[in-house]
């Protein structure tokens, strides 16, 4: 796992382009702590650099940039190409010089031409490839997006990196906040593709390819892979077979697809959480191990937040290697200054915290560890997939009865509601929160298309254009739902579009970021391209069925691990932060918050914001995740203004060549 850089330039001399380009590699060592190496052409104007994280062919022929045997290709690479064995044997007359994956993606490109090698690349990726003789420049991200990839445009110059913190570096560049992305980020918590925080910086989109023919030609954007297709493809040839036939195809691919990422010269590990989707990929690895696997997991002192003993039990059950680390709200309160830099963008998923300490203690005993990321959008995980579907029937059926039902809710404030609840006799799991929870169900209810009704499930801010002062937020998303009008389920257009959104930009974002910052590899099996195209054949039925999500998945966990040390009520990776917010956090979100700082700063209508503060405060709802987008956002505001300077990187290790 690595960071690349680099830029198309004109206007610095030779000399001044060196130096900028080992700045911008600098400001990503963290990401690559074992060696670093740059390459500048001829005229000064093409560089590319590389942080490099030594995981496969640790010896000097694994270093990056890379050069194609013929000279014509030079490529800086983040990620792993898994199946470069079996590319490796097809390859003939090919005189290797060591055995990375680099170098084999390197021949496939120079023999098979860029897109159909990547049609045969298992892995995730992002890399930048430079073709010498027809003066071309290619960005790739691969088919789910689990690798990160920026550009843009500063002045006359082009320039990419792995992260915005490598683009804020060059010279010249201006940092004017997007206010429209600033928009996006209130209602979802992240930026979508192809939008950042910065005006003029994009992200590139899952499965892309950015072509740049002359450096200061207009970029041409091309999909070499599209979720959409695949959904569409696998919604039209169904599975009709045994649930054991699907269970068993689902096991080998899956097997598969673990036993791939399972190849590392370098000590492996993985995260386990206790739940479906990771203890799935632990039962796998165990099965493919000689030895016990290393897992790691993390408790709270809060017990409803706290997943450790389901995590020790599956451990145990599995004979694993087993690693806890409990967590006092201390230390996890710790982590808030350094994310606004972790991350470099306004980013508000707070298991960004969690995401960060398990790798942090993971990278204290491995270099590599898989996790179960995309288990819930591809097999039906998330509550909000049913909860749309229902809102959805009930407007269909009640029509204006629905209206009325949520403006009287509406009508009532959220403690009346409670008290209300508390004479039911349900379990008092349900009754909690009653009444934020009606008031919540009665927006969605006033809603009349179900590309709306799941929106509003996604959003923390719904109101975000009147939140944003002087914006326009783009509807990319909410476009996106329509244009997936052809998908019949509500639950499938859902995890649709999570697997083109929320996925990328959120979950392997998150978990990029944090691992990255303590240089840690992690690797996830279930995004494998090849069990996603098998998902999306697999009918709704056997995702959700009984009662249960991810049904099917369970079924094949089952084959591994009792059904008792499984099936309970999904926590997901949580901490407390309405409680701290009430607490601990306080004082430091009231600074954030105050009506004088928000007003002199200006991004924000200040009496939507405290409005929210004061009900959070009271107890009467739960404005956790909404209040930590402001939060998140402030801090990260200040840190423009402390931000290090190019010259502050590290630059250890470096090596350099002059010519591209």
């Amino acid at each position: 796992m690595c960071g690349i850089t680099g830029f198309w330039q004109s206007g610095l001399s030779a000399n001044l382009a060196h130096d900028a380009l080992r700045a911008i590699t600098g400001t990503l060592s963290h990401r690559g702590p074992d060696d670093s190496g740059t390459l500048l052409d001829d005229s000064g104007r093409l560089g590319i650099g590389h942080r490099r994280l030594s995981i496969i062919d640790l010896s000097v022929e694994g270093r990056q940039p890379m050069r194609s045997a013929s000279g014509r290709f030079a490529i800086v690479f983040n990620g792993e190409i898994y199946n470069f064995e079996e590319l490796r044997a097809e390859l003939k007359g090919v005189a290797w010089r060591g055995h990375s994956d680099t170098e084999v993606m390197l021949a496939a490109i120079e023999q098979w031409g860029l897109k159909c090698a990547l049609n045969r690349f298992v892995g995730m990726f992002a890399f930048a490839l430079w073709d010498s003789h027809q003066k071309c420049l290619y960005l790739v991200r691969d088919r789910l997006g689990i690798k990160p990839l920026y550009y843009a445009r500063i002045g006359e110059n082009f320039v990419f990196a792995s992260e915005l913190k490598a683009i804020v570096a060059f010279p010249g560049f201006a940092g004017r906040i997007n206010r429209d992305a600033l928009a996006m980020y209130m209602r979802f918590g992240y930026i979508p593709a192809p939008y950042s925080i910065y005006e003029g910086v994009e992200k590139l989109s899952a499965g892309s390819i950015l072509t740049v023919a002359e450096q200061d030609g207009v970029p041409t954007l091309e999909q070499f892979w599209s979720a959409e297709e695949v959904a569409r493809a696998g919604l039209e040839r169904r599975r009709q077979t045994s649930c054991t036939d699907l269970m068993d195809e689902l096991q080998d691919k899956l097997k598969d697809a673990v036993r791939l990422r399972m190849i590392a010269d370098v000590p492996l590990g993985a995260f386990l959480s206790g739940g479906i989707d990771s203890s799935t990929v632990v039962a796998l690895m165990q099965s493919l191990s000689s030895r016990p696997v290393r897992t790691f997991t993390i408790g709270f002192e809060e017990d409803r937040y706290d997943e450790a003993s389901y995590a020790r039990r599956v451990a145990a059950h599995l004979g694993t290697e087993h690693t806890e680390l409990s967590v006092t709200p201390q230390q996890a309160l710790d982590v808030i200054p350094l994310l606004p830099r972790m991350y470099d963008e306004p980013f508000a998923d707070s298991s960004a915290i969690p995401t960060y300490l398990i790798s942090k203690l993971a990278r204290s005993r491995v270099t590599v560890a898989l996790s179960g990321d995309g288990g819930d959008e591809l097999f039906g995980g998330y509550f909000r997939y049913t909860l749309a579907r229902s809102v959805w029937n009930a407007v269909r059926r009640a029509g204006p009865a629905a209206r009325i039902v949520a403006n009287l809710a509406r009508a009532t404030s959220p403690a009346a509601i409670d008290a209300i609840t508390r004479y039911l006799p349900v379990p008092a799991s349900l009754t909690r929160s009653a009444g934020d929870r009606a008031h919540k169900l009665a927006a969605h209810l006033l809603l009349r298309s179900r590309e709306n009704i799941y929106l509003q499930t996604l959003s923390q801010w719904p109101e975000s254009d009147s939140l944003v002062l002087n914006c326009k937020e783009p509807q990319s998303v909410l476009d996106d739902l329509r244009r997936l009008s052809w998908i019949s389920s509500t639950e499938e257009m859902g995890m649709l579009c999570d697997l083109r959104h929320y996925l990328p930009e959120d979950i392997l974002t998150k978990v990029d970021r944090a691992s990255m910052a303590v240089g840690l590899e992690v690797r996830v099996p279930i995004l494998d391209h090849r069990v996603v195209e098998f998902a999306w054949t697999v009918p709704l039925y056997m995702k959700f069925r009984q009662g249960q999500s991810k049904w099917l998945l369970r079924q094949l966990l089952y084959r591994f691990v009792p059904r008792e040390l499984i099936d309970r009520p999904k926590m997901g990776f949580t901490i407390p932060m309405d409680l701290w917010l009430r607490g601990p956090l306080r004082e430091w979100a009231e600074d954030r918050l105050s009506t004088e700082r928000l007003r002199r700063e200006g991004f924000f209508n200040v009496a939507q914001i405290r409005k929210r503060w004061d009900e959070h405060l009271s107890g009467r709802r739960n404005w956790q995740h909404a209040l930590w987008t402001v939060l998140f956002f402030q801090d990260w505001h200040a840190t423009l203004k402390t931000a290090p300077g190019p010259g502050e990187s590290n630059r250890a290790c470096e090596h350099d060549e002059a010519t591209a």
